[in-house]
Formats: structure tokens, sequence, C-alpha cells
């Protein structure tokens, strides 16, 4: 097996239980979020459907400075409201948002990379 291979195949697995851990803390929190009517507006914009599950996920995962600074630009409404999600959130969904959303991330990010490097012949021997 070359090293892209084996590359490529453990940012598959990643992606995998990134996949388990989006259906996980859909059902747990973002359908809570959904109910809740303080916050049924407040989870952004939704390109295709489940996509408000990503933005929660994000919103609950990244810094929150980074978050208000977000919040903050012309294009706030694609972002959850992360200041309304930590008073609505327990430890227990945040600590799963950030699982869920890392592990995206990181997933996405080396099957790009690894694209990238392919195509460039860093593989080639």
């Amino acid at each position: 097996m070359s090293l892209l291979s084996q590359l490529l195949a453990i940012a598959c697995v990643i992606g995998f239980f990134a996949a388990i851990f989006y259906v996980l803390f859909g059902q747990i929190t973002v359908r809570k979020l959904r109910k809740n009517s303080k916050t049924k507006d407040k989870l952004g914009f939704e390109y295709v459907s489940g996509w408000d599950i990503i933005n929660v996920a994000q919103s609950l995962s990244i810094p929150r400075k980074l978050s208000k600074k977000l919040e903050n630009t012309p294009l706030s409404f694609l972002y959850a409201n992360s200041e309304l999600l930590h008073d609505q959130t327990n430890l227990s969904d945040r600590i799963l948002a950030a699982i869920f959303y890392w592990l995206l991330t990181i997933s996405g990010v080396m099957m790009i990379f690894l694209a990238i490097a392919d195509t460039l012949g860093f593989f080639d021997s």
C-alpha cells in the first residue's frame, strides 16, 4: 500500500467517525435547539438540509472571540448566534460539537491537501 493510500485511508476513517458524530450531534443537540423558540431562527443559513448542524457545531467549537468577529460581518446571517447557543447548551453538548466539528475539519483538510500533493507529484516514486 502506498503512502498516499495509507494517508487517504486515515482521512476516510476520520471522516467516517465525523459522520457518526454528525448524526449524534444532530439528534441530541440540534434537534433540541430547533424545537426551542428562542434558538429556532438563530442557527445560521442552511445551504442544504442539515447544514445548520455544521453551523451550530462551528459556533460551539471555535473560540468565542472568532465567533463574535464572524457575527459582526456583513455575512453574519450565515453563522449561528454563538452567545445564545452557549446559553442554551450544556458542557456535554459543547464537547460533542467540538468532537464532531474538528473531526470533520481535519478529515476535509487532509483530503484536500492529499489531492493537491498528489496532483503536484509528491507521491510519485
